[in-house]
């Protein structure tokens, strides 16, 4: 039981006697964690590791040779054909360095970690939640797109895995944009508990893919009732009221100036596995370590006894393969450890893992913003010197400050050395000066050509339809994104077509008031020249309405483009390059058709804060402008009523006979828009002009309406209270999906279900009226069951198969029942 810090009493009976927290497992778990009280809200205790080079200082060749062990146990499990196709994948910020160990364990692995720090110029390959963690969002920034794209196995290193939450939020994001045929996940120990291990297995199995488990060590935690609550009155009883540092021993040292040591670190050379590490860089990085060693150690005091070296949050590996080398080179005790973002608890007893606690601002100017960090058990700990390595992101005023990270350790250790590692940026690719000019009717699409440019490129020529069966089986075992195809246009029966124009007919003038509603809006709150740039496919017949509306009631000729957004992958950067080069991004103004459960409303927020941070370009605003906001996720809305809108009802044929977009690597480069097809043999059945004109033609009988209601809607707190994906989140457990992506909310969305997926169920409101007739049509006619449901906050809600393969359609293609 005895760690490094404590004195050979257990670092966790502290914790233990007094929350009821206990440890169950291997013998050797105790060696390996103590325990200490997190200052979180959503978990009272953290796992605290003994050897994974954190929270407490620990000699490098155990912190290294643990990580590089886990990584030859992979090596072995997956036999030398898979390993030598493998990509390593560590968490921020306490696995970058483990991680990292395994890689090399592994051999031929390249590495990638997840950031929390956005680089410029470099594009978000993926990103996942960290549910219980103090900061949650994860990005993934590789230089090379490619490194994800292979079908190799994924090898997913941890710290510890304990609910597999994180696990399994990597996964499914990664999995549905580059689906692959195994996965591993490393940890220094596994705790979980048997339910999360059934949900891990269920999983996979969705998936279609194998996923093993490697760890050190593994027990469970058993957790007492109302261990939250516990947790958190132990912090505040044991917080100091001055939120000082938990204890200061005798002899603290003043400030001083740290020792600024030139390591000569090998131009060009990755700090760590931020954006890529390969095997070659691996090869430079051995052969410069000796030298950059012996520059630290021959700036170290004369008779230094005890060294801390000193990683910083992410910056892990560097600082620990230099202490590693330390260690090698001098008889003096050389430790490892490294700063974090986690606020925990210090309490100066041999039975708590965290003995001391310094504090001490971020000096990285942090995307989230300013706020503290913190290093544990370095105060009080016998250092005479300790090597503080940080990147040159970090190198600034704010570490130099009276209060910054150098000043706290001074005051501690005698001396002080400040060890600079360049911050690596990939170059930025070579892009083409000029990139097309948006395709117009009626080359591209039936309206006229002042009516939309469509910032697509036409792969009309192209065979991408798959039956919709195949496509949902694809779709949800990870083998297809739902860019990647298309689904088999609907050719709507007379009956439907008739349903059609009787819903046109008495919803025109709603339609008409909305979209006059929302216009008014923009042009009030947002632009008097706003540039609507709508969401292809479904927000383009409502960007021309509200284009329309301009001109009818203002004389405003204003442009109108069509772009692509996916969800999970975003919004196409080279048309939002093309919009920045053409018109002023503060007067773009985003256009939907409706709002769902708000997943696009969130994507574009996150694509747009992507692409301004790596190409440099401010002044697009996120907020979508739609017609109808039943899921209250946007300010700008003409209604947040949940009817039919009939542009819903079909597909390219009220579209201006263009397909969804599309988006696949074998078809779209990356200085390409994404792709759609232009329908000209659908021509016989076009109706996407007639619904304009329709719609446009009641704009004169509901003028005077549209003015008192714009005044009712701008005096009204509009702020979204994102209802909508409360519901679906509610509705996903309720019936057993377990996937919000299968839940689709409202009319449009539960029509474009029974149209292009394999529908299970509809939901319908009970009592809900001739706005449903044509969704009981086609359920009617797939066999879909409609379910009434008292208090439903949508008109409609449809679900989608949760466990699709063909076999779970009868022999017809019918939807099953059950």
């Amino acid at each position: 039981m005895k760690n490094a810090v404590n004195d050979g009493v257990w670092s966790g009976s502290w914790v233990a006697g007094r929350l009821g927290v206990a440890l169950s497992g291997d013998d050797g778990l105790p060696a390996l964690l103590g325990l200490a009280l997190r200052r979180n809200p959503k978990r009272a205790h953290l796992l605290v590791s003994n050897v994974l080079g954190k929270h407490v200082p620990q000699t490098p060749s155990v912190v290294y040779g643990h990580g590089f062990r886990l990584g030859r146990r992979v090596a072995e499990l997956l036999g030398p054909e898979q390993a030598a196709t493998a990509v390593v994948l560590g968490y921020a910020e306490t696995a970058t360095g483990l991680g990292h160990a395994v890689a090399d364990g592994l051999g031929t692995a390249p590495y990638l970690h997840s950031t929390r720090r956005p680089v410029a110029g470099v594009a978000r390959a993926g990103g996942f939640e960290e549910s219980h963690s103090h900061a949650t969002s994860h990005l993934l920034l590789p230089e090379d797109p490619g490194l994800l794209r292979g079908d190799g196995p994924l090898v997913l290193v941890d710290d510890e895995f304990s609910t597999g939450n994180t696990v399994l939020n990597t996964i499914r994001d990664l999995h549905e944009r580059y689906p692959r045929r195994r996965y591993v996940v490393v940890a220094l120990v596994d705790m979980r508990a048997p339910g999360d291990t059934a949900r891990l297995e269920r999983f996979a199995d969705g998936t279609g893919a194998r996923v093993d488990l490697v760890a050190a060590a593994s027990g469970t935690v058993r957790l007492p009732p109302g261990v939250l609550e516990k947790g958190q009155e132990l912090v505040a009883r044991y917080t100091p009221t001055d939120e000082a540092p938990a204890r200061t021993p005798e002899g603290a040292h003043r400030p001083g100036r740290a020792a600024r040591v030139d390591l000569r670190w090998p131009a060009g050379l990755p700090d760590g596995g931020r954006h890529g590490f390969t095997p070659a860089h691996r090869a430079r990085l051995d052969a410069a370590l000796p030298a950059m060693a012996g520059r630290l150690a021959e700036a170290l005091p004369a008779g230094a006894g005890r060294v801390l070296v000193l990683g910083s949050e992410e910056l892990m590996y560097a600082p620990l393969r230099l202490a590693q080398e330390l260690e090698r080179l001098l008889a003096a005790d050389v430790r490892f450890s490294t700063t974090t973002r986690s606020p925990v608890l210090a309490v100066d007893d041999p039975g708590y893992a965290i003995r001391t606690r310094l504090v001490f601002p971020a000096h990285d100017d942090p995307a989230d913003g300013p706020g503290e960090r913190y290093a544990y058990n370095v105060a009080g700990a016998g250092f005479d010197t300790v090597v503080a390595v940080v990147d040159s992101v970090g190198d600034t005023p704010a570490l130099h400050a009276p209060d910054g990270l150098l000043a706290r350790l001074a005051a501690h250790v005698p001396h002080v050395l400040l060890a600079v590692v360049p911050s690596y940026v990939p170059p930025a690719p070579e892009r083409p000066a000029m990139l097309p000019e948006p395709l117009r009717g009626p080359a591209f699409s039936s309206y006229a050509p002042e009516e939309v440019g469509w910032l697509l490129q036409d792969l009309s020529d192209v065979t991408l339809e798959a039956p919709t069966e195949e496509r949902e089986e694809a779709i949800q075992r990870g083998g297809a994104h739902y860019a990647e195809s298309l689904p088999v246009e609907y050719q709507p029966s007379e009956q439907y077509q008739r349903l059609f124009h009787a819903a046109l007919d008495a919803s025109a003038a709603r339609i008409a008031r909305a979209a006059g509603a929302v216009t008014e809006l923009v042009l009030a709150e947002r632009s008097p020249r706003p540039v609507l740039v709508s969401l292809a496919r479904a927000g383009t017949p409502v960007g021309i309405l509200m284009r329309r509306w301009a001109r009818f009631r203002h004389g405003l000729d204003l442009p109108h483009y069509a772009v692509s957004i996916v969800r999970g992958r975003g919004i196409d950067a080279n048309a939002l390059r093309w919009l920045a080069a053409h018109h002023d991004p503060r007067d773009v103004v985003f256009v939907d058709g409706w709002t769902g459960k708000g997943a696009i409303t969130r994507e574009l927020a996150r694509a747009v804060e992507e692409f301004e941070a790596k190409e440099g370009v401010t002044g697009f605003d996120p907020e979508i402008a739609v017609l109808a906001d039943p899921g209250s996720c946007v300010r700008a809305y003409g209604t947040r009523g949940d009817f039919l809108i009939p542009s819903a009802c079909l597909n390219s044929t009220v579209s201006g006979l263009i397909s969804r977009t599309v988006l696949r690597a074998d078809l779209i480069g990356p200085d390409d828009f994404h792709g759609a097809k232009f329908y000209r043999e659908l021509a016989g059945s076009d109706v996407s002009v007639a619904f304009l004109d329709a719609v446009s033609a009641r704009f004169p009988e509901v003028a005077g309406e549209v003015g008192p209601a714009v005044a009712e809607l701008m005096a009204e707190d509009r702020t979204p209270t994102w209802e909508g994906w409360r519901a679906v989140e509610r509705i996903s457990e309720e019936y057993g999906i377990h996937d919000v992506n299968l839940v689709k909310p409202g009319v449009g969305e539960t029509t474009r279900v029974l149209l292009r997926r394999v529908p299970w169920k509809i939901l319908a409101r009970a009592g809900a009226g001739p706005d449903l007739d044509h969704v009981r049509l086609l359920a009617g006619q797939r066999g879909v069951p409609v379910e009434e449901v008292d208090g439903l906050p949508y008109t409609c809600v449809g679900l989608i198969h949760p466990r699709y393969t063909r076999g779970a359609t009868g022999a017809d293609g019918r939807a099953v029942t059950a």
